[in-house]
């Protein structure tokens, strides 16, 4: 891409005509007559940096790469590449980009290119870090670059139409501590039939001393003069359901990442391993008003639907009716399915309409509770208080942790499985939470 550049004066520049201004008005007041200089001296510097900068070389192509996609909470690297005319410039190729929020705090990020001496080519790079997900737009660039003596400085800006889609983080998914377990575990990467357990009848065979009697099949024993035994295979096509909360509290951050994030994260984990186990699986989200409700997908090769779907859930700075979202949802399953809940509450009248809600859904389905640990609050309940102050904000997390572990005991007592972890383990506290349900036969 070509452009033409416009020569302006540098920092240096500025930092030495005001360190000459004292000067002059010494000057001014020592000899009078001799006036003049100091405007010929700021002239001459003027002309020296206009020469500099023309001495900095002309840009013949310059390109700014950056990636079309990218995952909340992983790095990616944005790339800048020059190419001069005639005589290269000398001083580092100075790069600032304008951001959407979600790829920098500032809205805006600065990095240098140096010169490769084996191509010529001037490159630099800087890594961005995505902290929601969206659309995020680079809208602008600038470059400049100074001449030998760094007092003038070629410079531009130019409009940039580059759009950078942020998906959810799907780095456990692709981690290789998972894989290797889909590829061991029951549920691997072709799926099997799995004989012994479960309620759907696969064979018969032989009876063996060992297995459990309650299996016999008497009336076929009884034609066969020989006892057998019922082979059952585990259940399949269950209906999984990922609620999430997309209201004010699950938009506040954990790890340097909304809660949603966390949350989306280790849904879409659980789902991959529950499309390999042969259930199906939907999403559905909420704030004010219902927001999200796929259809159910089965299949792993069918799992970027999901991905995708999860991309679209927004960041809402509401309370959310889960009145109305928990008796959608309800009134949206027409069978037995295992629905989780991924939300957080932060006052007691909050987490009343949230269990009530919860209770309708528990009479015809079962629900698992998935929720973050507050280190925050546990902090500051642990914390030795030092003063009336200390004291007063340690006292308030202890009590507002005690009604959280309130609201976690009614909803235990109503027959919802709950899981409370770090945000950095609910993922697979809840693969291990699915499989032991799957093994129960709970879901059908």
């Amino acid at each position: 891409m070509k452009l033409s550049f416009p020569i302006v004066p540098t920092a240096r520049t500025a930092w030495l005509a005001a360190l000459a201004a004292p000067i002059a008005i010494v000057i001014a007041a020592a000899a009078p007559g001799a006036w003049v200089i100091a405007p010929a001296a700021g002239v001459a510097l003027l002309a020296v940096a206009l020469l500099d900068g023309m001495l900095a070389g002309r840009m013949a192509e310059w390109r700014i790469l950056v990636p079309t996609d990218a995952e909340v909470g992983e790095s990616f690297e944005v790339l800048a590449m020059a190419e001069f005319a005639g005589r290269s410039a000398r001083s580092p190729l100075e790069v600032a980009l304008a951001t959407d929020p979600r790829l920098g705090e500032a809205g805006a990020v600065r990095f240098v290119a140096l010169c490769d001496p084996a191509t010529g080519a001037w490159e630099g790079k800087t890594t961005l870090t995505p902290s929601r997900r969206g659309t995020a737009a680079v809208t602008r660039v600038w470059l400049r670059w100074a001449g030998p003596l760094g007092l003038g400085a070629r410079q531009a800006s130019h409009a940039l139409d580059r759009m950078v889609r942020v998906w959810p983080d799907l780095a456990p998914v692709r981690s290789p501590e998972l894989q290797t377990f889909l590829r061991d575990a029951q549920f691997g990467l072709i799926a099997r039939r799995i004989r012994g357990e479960g309620t759907q009848f696969e064979a018969l065979s032989e009876y063996e001393p060992g297995m459990d009697r309650r299996r016999i099949d008497w009336k076929a024993s009884a034609r066969h003069t020989r006892l057998y035994a019922r082979e059952n295979e585990s259940e399949r096509n269950n209906q999984i359901v990922f609620a999430f909360d997309c209201g004010q509290a699950m938009c506040e951050p954990v790890g340097g990442l909304p809660r949603i994030d966390r949350a989306v994260t280790a849904a879409l984990t659980a789902s991959y391993v529950a499309l390999k186990g042969g259930d199906r699986v939907s999403l559905f989200g909420f704030a004010r008003r219902p927001e999200l409700s796929t259809p159910f997908v089965s299949d792993s090769r069918n799992f970027h639907r999901l991905q995708r779907a999860a991309a679209g859930l927004d960041y809402n700075a509401e309370e959310p009716n889960f009145t109305l979202a928990l008796a959608t949802l309800a009134a949206r399953l027409q069978r037995r399915s295992l629905v989780v809940l991924f939300s957080d509450f932060t006052d007691p009248t909050g987490a009343e309409l949230m269990i009530e809600g919860v209770g309708r859904l528990v009479e015809r389905h079962l629900v698992l509770f998935v929720t973050m640990e507050d280190e925050d609050l546990a902090e500051l309940s642990a914390a030795e208080p030092g003063t009336l102050d200390a004291l007063a904000t340690a006292v308030t997390a202890d009590t507002l942790l005690r009604q959280r572990a309130l609201v976690l005991q009614r909803l235990r007592q109503m027959g919802v499985d709950i899981i409370e972890a770090p945000w950095d383990r609910i993922g697979y506290r809840l693969i291990d939470r699915y499989l032991e349900i799957k093994r129960s036969e709970a879901i059908g």
